[in-house]
This record gives structure tokens, C-alpha cells and sequence, in this order.
């Protein structure tokens, strides 16, 4: 396993007022959506920071003047959708010679270090690895060569896109592997579940 040739991105926010968690914010307000984004941000910086391989940043907006140090990287997310802006991610991060790359994004707060080194495990063995999220997207895709075909004409941010992913898997004859389903934070109920399973200080339900 050459860990120096993985990369991990993170598709972040530019963590702004009215810009985050949106759907969220419809039912508790922008301010509270805002720190429960920060919250999440920080969380899965935790977990990135700790693991050995390369971390690829794709920011929404703009470039923060600091930035992390030591194997970091970053960017700026492509316009379009966000197949289109997964997808060019995909592409710079192999064009500069990683040979195993992962994306994730900033809603899970269950992604744990030890779940990142299993899908680059399982991208020893496979041509892809997919995370399914409970509402029927995913919280992460690996794959070890770039594959465009799997964030063309997807309806994004809909129950059916991790179904649809595997379709595209299959019909491209792409073999996989499925890491555990874990739960994205997209709505107060979420959130709320999140909560139950996990006594955080500073939140109230």
C-alpha cells in the first residue's frame, strides 16, 4: 500500500451566512444552520488531519489566505453541477499522479479515519468504492483510475443517486465495493438523530 499516491479530497462550503446547510436552515434559521456547519467542518477536518494520506481541499467560493500545512492541497471547485465539479476533481487530483483517490464531502459527521483506510483497502481489490448515505445518495466514492461516466446526466441530491451510481458501475462493468451506510446531516431531523446517538456540548436539540 503506497499511501504517498492516495488522496483524499473534502468538498468543503466557504462556511458563509444564508450559503450552508440550506435545507437545514429552513427549520431552525441561518445563524444555528451556520454553527452546526462549522461544527461538521471542523469534525471532518479531525478526521482527515490524522490519516497519512494526501488531502486534496476544493473549496466552494474562494482560496482561504491560511490554509493547512504539511500534505495538503487545494483548489476550487469547477462551475456546473456537482457531477460536473466531483468529476474535474477526479481528474486533477489523477492528473497529478495519485493513483487511489476518495471524495468525500463535510455531512457526515460518522466518517471515522479507520472507514477511509478500509476504502482504500477495498480499492486494492476493486475498480471503485462507494459509501451509501441512508437518504440514497453517498457520503464517499473512490476509484482507482478516472471514470466521467459515473456524475453524467444524475439527478443530484435526489434519493436515487447512489442506485444510479451503481447502475452506471454495472453497466460500465466497473467492480465495486460498498463500505457500511452511515447517515449525511441534511435536515433537523438529522441532526436531531445525530444528537440522540451522541451527547454534544454547546447544541440543544
Amino acid at each position: 500500500m503506497n499511501q504517498n499516491k492516495y488522496a483524499i479530497i473534502v468538498f468543503e462550503k466557504n462556511p458563509r451566512l444564508g450559503k450552508v446547510k440550506t435545507r437545514l436552515a429552513e427549520t431552525i434559521g441561518d445563524q444555528k444552520a451556520l454553527e452546526i456547519y462549522q461544527f461538521l467542518l471542523g469534525l471532518t477536518h479531525s478526521v482527515v488531519d490524522i490519516t497519512p494520506f494526501h488531502k486534496v481541499i476544493y473549496y466552494s467560493d474562494f482560496i482561504p489566505k491560511e490554509v493547512k500545512k504539511g500534505n495538503y492541497s487545494f483548489g476550487l471547485q469547477e462551475d456546473g453541477d456537482l457531477g460536473n465539479k466531483m468529476s474535474h476533481s477526479f481528474l486533477e487530483t489523477f492528473e497529478k499522479g495519485f493513483e487511489k483517490v476518495l471524495i468525500i464531502g463535510t455531512d457526515c459527521p460518522e466518517i471515522t479515519p479507520e472507514l477511509l483506510h478500509e476504502a482504500f483497502e477495498v480499492l486494492e481489490e476493486n475498480d471503485a468504492v462507494i459509501g451509501p448515505a441512508l437518504d440514497g445518495g453517498y457520503y464517499l466514492l473512490g476509484m482507482k483510475s478516472y471514470h466521467p461516466e459515473l456524475f453524467l446526466n444524475m439527478k443530484w441530491s435526489t434519493s436515487s443517486v447512489y442506485e444510479e451510481t451503481i447502475k452506471k458501475l454495472l453497466e460500465s462493468d466497473i467492480s465495486y465495493g460498498v463500505l457500511h451506510v452511515l447517515n449525511d446531516i441534511d435536515t433537523e431531523e438529522d441532526w436531531k438523530d445525530y444528537l440522540n446517538k451522541n451527547s454534544k456540548e454547546g447544541f440543544s436539540k
